[in-house]
């Protein structure tokens, strides 16, 4: 059982993008990249000259290096040739034997070969979470928030969208830096995924979300690890909505923490802090007002 031939089809528009339910918002310090099964294997049942995959390369590429700008991190997913019955389980029965044995055909395309830095997951199944570690690294990163891109839209972008959902971790389809078996199949996982899981988006607003600011200095990431640093007992990782005070975060470890950042031009005291929620959310907002009112435009 091969894969299908895929007749050309346009990539869609933001106009026509189906209504998301939620209204969750893209953070450079929450998220992550997860490029899926982006392999010679599966982008051979396509006409790569022909629409949806020039779109579709160029987007995840542009998307690619937002994310190193904003030291994002980045995530593969790659199925492994020639797997064994075993290890093919029911996949054997809707799709046969898979990726032949050898480097070829389960190579990443060299249009988007991964960088230093970036994290490769042996995918087993249509989910990327499952049997990887990719839901503990995340965490371990301090990362919530999944932006997912390749290939195929309804298969294993939808599932591992519904499955990051499912683990607290919220999901963003991008709508054209997916393509898929047919416009038809592409349209029902948009609109699926809008309605019970993930924000669907377009790499345009996700550029747009990511922007790269001078913040001279400080990022979320780097509050969040300034954070743990002066815990007696931090744990693996700093949830945005944890109060910092029952994580034994005290007066005289926020001044010190204060005197730092104000060595990265922001502005901020004390007292602004402390009107706030003591989470990391919420101080990230106050942080990143001050960077923008502190740093000429």
């Amino acid at each position: 059982m091969s894969l299908p031939r895929i007749t050309p089809y346009p990539m869609p528009s933001a106009s026509e993008l189906p209504a998301n339910r939620v209204a969750w918002r893209l953070e450079a310090g929450r998220c992550a990249l997860l490029i899926h099964d982006m392999q010679e294997h599966f982008l051979g049942a396509f006409d790569r000259s022909a629409p949806p995959i020039p779109e579709l390369l160029s987007n995840i590429n542009a998307l690619r290096e937002r994310c190193a700008e904003l030291d994002i991190p980045v995530f593969y997913s790659a199925q492994p040739g020639g797997q064994t019955l075993d290890q093919r389980g029911l996949l054997q029965d809707f799709w046969g034997d898979g990726i032949a044995a050898g480097p070829e055909a389960q190579a990443i395309v060299d249009e988007l070969a991964p960088g230093e830095g970036d994290v490769l997951l042996t995918k087993w199944r249509y989910s990327a979470f499952v049997r990887t570690n990719l839901d503990a690294v995340l965490r371990a990163r301090g990362r919530d928030q999944l932006l997912v891109v390749g290939i195929y839209g309804h298969i294993g972008c939808l599932m591992t969208a519904c499955h990051a959902f499912m683990q607290e971790v919220q999901p963003f389809l991008v709508a054209d830096a997916i393509a898929d078996f047919s416009e038809a199949d592409h349209r029902m996982a948009l609109a699926w995924g809008a309605q019970r899981c993930a924000v669907v988006t377009t790499a345009a607003s996700v550029l747009e979300d990511l922007v790269v600011r001078p913040s001279r200095g400080l990022s979320r990431a780097r509050v969040a690890g300034d954070l743990l640093s002066v815990l007696a007992d931090p744990p693996a990782s700093l949830r945005g909505d944890t109060d910092l005070m029952d994580l034994g975060l005290d007066s005289i470890a926020v001044m010190g923490l204060l005197t730092t950042w104000r060595e990265q031009g922001i502005a901020i005291s004390f007292e602004d802090l402390a009107e706030v929620e003591p989470t990391l959310d919420t101080w990230w907002s106050v942080i990143e007002a001050a960077t923008t009112t502190s740093t000429p435009a």
